[in-house]
């Protein structure tokens, strides 16, 4: 944004000076070149005189001499010409050495012999490298018997151009030179506070609510949207504390009563006939408060886990170390397979909470809801700079349909085919929460083919970022 600004300022900055310096330079060229003009007219104008008086008397010798004269001071050819177009008097080879070049000449003598002082033209350009031909008739009206002409170089004239030019594009130089000097720290002074509200909303947005934007620093308009932007994530930040110790000290204040339940629905146990209607009554009393109290357990892990929103870089080799063993025990007792195939060295940021928690409830629900014979794990690295690590959970059990899989990441959904299997629906919505906290992503994916050959089964795919190199593990 702080590129953005200047590019913004400094193109208005060139305009503004190029309207001002274009018009001056071409008011400088052409006064340069008036200036020239009127010299060789004066002079001109005096030779013409002089040739006047030299003809009319017959003494052309110090004519001849001054038109030589100037030739040698100032390089500058010029000549007498007829009414033929012939060099009466002058350096005629130098003349007709300059004429050749210039396609204007016939034009401009023919005018003088007709009585017409020659007329200055400001078509004129660095690039032009034409001479100035100035004509001045010799007599009036009728009575003209020549002209006198020169033909002048105009290279020194365009070099003092240039040089005049260049001045002004150096004094132009300057107010755009000052302006970027106060341009950007000014810039950077405007845009401090903003760049700072961006890295805080950019870590708000990953789950951290404790960030807050500095109200001290910039103009008073951003000190004073930084101040409501403070106010507005403490509002936020003590309703989410509030919601998190609700759910908390329901969770626990309920605890106690629903124990205490249980505890009497079991005591009738003694009193209940073996078989008959009471029986099941009191089976299906015993399964709804086992299912509360664990969806009171799960409340609170969830209260706690939202509590936690730091991601913090782990090498999932270390993750794996401390799990695979009970994974391989859990699946051994349950008649089922693991494989895992993680390759050494990946490093990645851990969702709050712990990716081996995140890991023990893929795996669980793998051994728990898919009916799965083969449960495999495994790891790869997506892309590098910045780079991703996925991390999947595959099985070949029933597997969930396509249309379940979104649902299936919400709080409390449970499946149809599993309303009778412990649960409570929120393990799949946590991991998700957490690993969004993170940067990453849950995904639920086909899984491995089935043995019976009749579809596939499920797999979770958790993606995270690589940690940074620099991190501390």
């Amino acid at each position: 944004m702080h590129r953005r600004l200047l590019v913004v300022l400094v193109p208005l900055a060139v305009l503004l000076v190029a309207a001002l310096g274009v018009p001056l330079s071409i008011t400088v060229a052409e006064r340069e070149m008036q200036e020239t003009y009127v010299n060789r007219l004066n002079d001109v104008g005096r030779f013409a005189s002089l040739a006047e008086t030299a003809l009319s008397t017959g003494r052309t010798e110090a004519l001849q001499q001054e038109l030589t004269r100037y030739h040698d001071l100032y390089g500058i050819p010029v000549a007498l010409i007829d009414t033929s177009g012939a060099v009466l008097l002058g350096p005629a080879d130098a003349y007709q050495k300059a004429a050749r070049a210039e396609a204007a000449l016939p034009r401009i003598v023919t005018a003088a012999l007709a009585g017409a002082r020659s007329e200055p033209s400001w078509e004129w350009a660095p690039w032009d490298d034409s001479a100035l031909v100035v004509a001045e008739p010799v007599g009036r009206d009728s009575e003209v018997v020549g002209a006198v002409v020169t033909i002048s170089d105009l290279s020194r004239t365009r070099e003092l151009i240039l040089v005049r030019w260049a001045r002004l594009a150096g004094l132009g130089l300057l107010p755009l030179l000052a302006l970027t000097a106060v341009a950007w720290p000014v810039s950077a002074w405007v845009l401090r506070p903003v760049r700072k509200l961006d890295a805080a909303t950019s870590r708000i947005s990953e789950g951290d609510l404790t960030i807050r934007a500095d109200a001290e620093a910039g103009p008073i308009e951003l000190r004073r949207l930084a101040r409501s932007f403070n106010t507005m994530m403490d509002a936020v930040e003590n309703a989410a504390q509030r919601q998190r110790a609700f759910v908390s000290d329901a969770s626990h204040q309920l605890r106690n009563p629903l124990t205490s339940l249980r505890l009497a629905v079991e005591s009738l146990a003694p009193h209940l006939r073996a078989e008959g209607d009471g029986q099941q009554v009191y089976d299906v009393a015993v399964d709804e408060l086992k299912a509360m109290q664990r969806l009171l357990n799960s409340l609170q892990a969830s209260a706690r886990m939202e509590s936690l929103r730091t991601a913090s870089p782990v090498d999932l080799d270390e993750v794996l170390a401390t799990r695979v063993d009970r994974w391989r025990a859990l699946t051994a007792t349950a008649g089922q397979t693991l494989t895992v195939d993680v390759p050494p060295g990946l490093r990645l940021l851990e969702p709050p909470g712990g990716l081996g928690s995140i890991l023990d409830e893929l795996i669980s629900n793998a051994l728990r809801l898919s009916d799965a014979q083969a449960v495999e794990v495994t790891a790869r690295l997506v892309s590098a700079d910045p780079g991703t690590v996925t991390v999947a959970v595959r099985d070949d059990g029933q597997g969930i349909d396509v249309s379940e899989r979104a649902q299936a990441l919400q709080r409390f959904w449970r499946s149809p085919r599993h309303q009778n299997v412990s649960g409570t629906g929120l393990g799949l919505a946590i991991c998700a929460d957490l690993i969004g906290a993170a940067g990453g992503e849950l995904r639920l994916e086909e899984g491995l083919p089935r043995p019976d050959g009749s579809g596939h089964g499920l797999a979770a795919v958790v993606v995270l970022p690589v940690a940074p190199a620099s991190a501390p593990v």
